[in-house]
């Protein structure tokens, strides 16, 4: 079998799709990871083989557009010819496509592929499927946030598609594969299976830091790569750590090399570990401190270890919504958190047990659930194949 996996360049969107790839190819199936050039790096860092199809767009451009509204912090302007009709994500999600679709099609063709899996905001990718008559699968990364847009996707992508001789496709693709507990999936109604969820948070070369002395906690802060990327005025983990800091409390700060100007002076209870994959930290952790990103959230609550999360873009907000939602954690705007708030709201969490608890109910939930690996026999079923047939 030949499965050719797909996303756009951003790199949370690239992770979530790996375990299965590599699950597909532990069982001996030939897999080929494609994405837009400006991901094309960090594909090959994961160890897979890439292809670079379309050509990139300006996505942290159309991000920037959809900020959430603060009193505080300005929204930087929205790129120039960004304000066509239409609500602006979904003229995110055609411009994603239009730029991916024709080469990924052909590649679907060329490669013979037999199977498609694609994150869902990649929505080239179930055009390319119908297009070389194969089935697409959908492979989420965290909470279904496409859903709200599931009757406007086919007449937005539809000439996309005739463009691809495709008259009729589902964005939602055959099947979904879902890696989110049931108590924090959004109510659906369509085809899906159930994966537990295994963190991947990039192919960094960090190592776990050493366990707290006897008597101390740990906070663990990050705040993923797409904050600092959009402005450094929505990268807050420097002022969080210091928030999070104290006479028992040790601070690990997660963050990218990229990111490293951004740190200022920080006390020496502020252990900074760059590159590290965040799933490496939470050994020892009593709290993690985020922007809401779907793998924070997800890597975070695999390891059973509560939230403090501050949203700042629509998706941390409905992720956001679910920790709330299963008791795991606490949400502060970002206009609330302030030194005063997070340092109350960290002190509320570390010392209590309701949400340590209800992020450890999660944790079980999560490894009931197959792994990976226990999918592909589904996946060859889709395509009729058998398990041993590979060319």
């Amino acid at each position: 079998m030949r499965v050719l996996f797909t996303t756009w360049a951003w790199p949370s969107h690239l992770y979530g799709l790996i375990p299965m790839a590599w699950a597909c190819r532990a069982a001996g199936h030939e897999v080929l990871v494609a994405g837009q050039p400006g991901i094309h790096d960090e594909t090959v860092r994961t160890g897979l083989p890439a292809a670079a199809v379309g050509h990139d767009v300006d996505a942290e451009g159309l991000v920037r557009g959809y900020l959430l509204p603060s009193r505080t912090v300005p929204a930087p302007a929205a790129p120039a010819g960004s304000e066509g009709r239409g609500p602006r994500a979904l003229r995110m999600f055609h411009a994603l496509a239009d730029s991916m679709v024709d080469d990924l099609t052909a590649l679907a063709r060329d490669w013979r592929a037999d199977l498609v899996v694609y994150e869902p905001t990649a929505l080239a990718g179930p055009i390319a499927a119908a297009a070389a008559k194969i089935p697409a699968v959908r492979l989420l990364y965290g909470t279904d946030l496409m859903l709200r847009a599931r009757a406007l996707l086919p007449d937005v992508l539809a000439p996309l598609a005739a463009r691809n001789g495709v008259s009729s496709f589902d964005p939602l693709g055959d099947l979904t594969v879902d890696p989110c507990p049931d108590e924090f999936q959004l109510p659906v109604d369509y085809r899906r299976l159930s994966m537990r969820y295994v963190p991947f948070n990039g192919p960094g070369a960090g190592y776990p830091p050493v366990p707290p002395a006897p008597g101390r906690r740990r906070v663990v802060v990050t705040w993923g790569h797409t904050m600092a990327r959009l402005s450094p005025a929505h990268f807050f983990a420097p002022q969080v750590a210091l928030a999070a800091h104290g006479s028992d409390t040790d601070v690990v700060l997660a963050v990218s090399t990229d990111q490293l100007p951004l740190l200022g002076d920080l006390p020496d209870e502020v252990t900074v570990t760059v590159d590290t994959p965040l799933h490496l930290l939470l050994a020892d952790a009593d709290l993690v401190v985020a922007h809401g990103g779907a793998g924070t959230v997800l890597t975070t609550l695999q390891a059973g270890v509560p939230l403090l999360l501050v949203p700042q873009l629509p998706d941390h907000a409905g992720h956001s919504a679910r920790v709330l939602a299963t008791g795991t954690g606490d949400v502060l705007s970002r206009d609330e958190a302030d030194q005063d708030r997070l340092r109350g709201r960290i002190r509320c969490l570390l010392d209590s047990d309701r949400e340590r608890a209800a992020a450890r109910r999660l944790r079980e939930r999560n490894l009931e659930r197959p792994a990976p690996a226990g999918l592909v026999p589904a996946l060859e079923r889709l395509t009729g194949m058998r398990a041993t047939a590979v060319r």
